[in-house]
């Protein structure tokens, strides 16, 4: 092979290897808010990148979760198309509140925070932590874990995880145990569940449990972390970043 034609092929590995690093999806954090918003705080990741397909299908699912945290009706009778109209619907309403509760001295307020807790060539976990309080004596505080499939962008269900659930739950309830026995807590492992949010972070699979998921007096937050070494057979994403 002479010099020019190796040169030529090499130029081209180089830049397909160039192209794939540019699609790469990167998250940048956004704050985003209206005019005359005094209640709301929003500040969450954004997908960023050269596949608009992928991008889109992340950025529009946290959106989603964003106005239905800031929903304080029935999720189906959610109306806004944006986090702005939500920040602007929730605000509305507590002027609205005060209007008939003058004498009412607790101002409403919603906090809502992501972060990219993991992400890999294959997957990306984040959470959405949110905080709301519509006049309450507390207010309550609610945190989801999203996945999300590099290739497609499209968010992943729990049971989608798992190469075999059943295994993986049963190093789980170990774990979720001897974390009940350093909290001195006494509920009924027999029921043992998964919890709603499981997640990818760098030490290994996150497990969350929020307030009331495991019984209505629960009133703390369970979480704990399986190092990916113990449980590596049993996932169908690689965590390697």
């Amino acid at each position: 092979m002479n010099s020019k034609k190796f040169c030529f092929i090499s130029f081209c590995f180089l830049l397909l290897f160039c192209c794939n690093e540019e699609q790469k999806l990167v998250f940048v954090d956004s704050n985003i808010t209206t005019e005359h918003n005094t209640l709301v705080e929003v500040i969450i990741p954004t997908a960023t990148g050269d596949n608009n397909s992928i991008v889109s299908s992340i950025n529009s699912d946290i959106t989603n979760e964003v106005i239905k945290a800031l929903h304080t009706g029935g999720s189906e009778t959610i109306t806004s198309k944006s986090i702005e109209e939500s920040i602007i619907t929730f605000n509305e309403e507590f002027t609205a509140f005060k209007l008939d509760f003058p004498e009412s001295p607790q101002p409403w307020e919603a906090q809502i925070d992501g972060e990219i807790m993991h992400q890999s060539p294959e997957i990306i976990s984040m959470s959405i932590t949110s905080y709301i309080n519509t006049g309450g004596v507390q207010g309550s505080l609610n945190i989801s874990f999203l996945n999300y499939d590099t290739k497609t962008g499209q968010r992943i269900k729990n049971i989608d995880l798992f190469k075999n659930i059943e295994g993986f739950k049963e190093i789980a309830k170990q774990y979720f145990e001897n974390t009940l026995e350093n909290k001195d807590n006494a509920f009924d492992v027999n029921g043992f569940e998964l919890p709603e949010n499981i997640g990818y972070i760098d030490e290994g699979v996150i497990l969350l449990y929020n307030a009331y998921e495991i019984a209505p007096y629960a009133s703390d937050i369970i979480e704990f972390t399986i190092p990916f070494e113990k449980v590596n057979a049993y996932l169908n994403f690689d965590s390697a970043q």
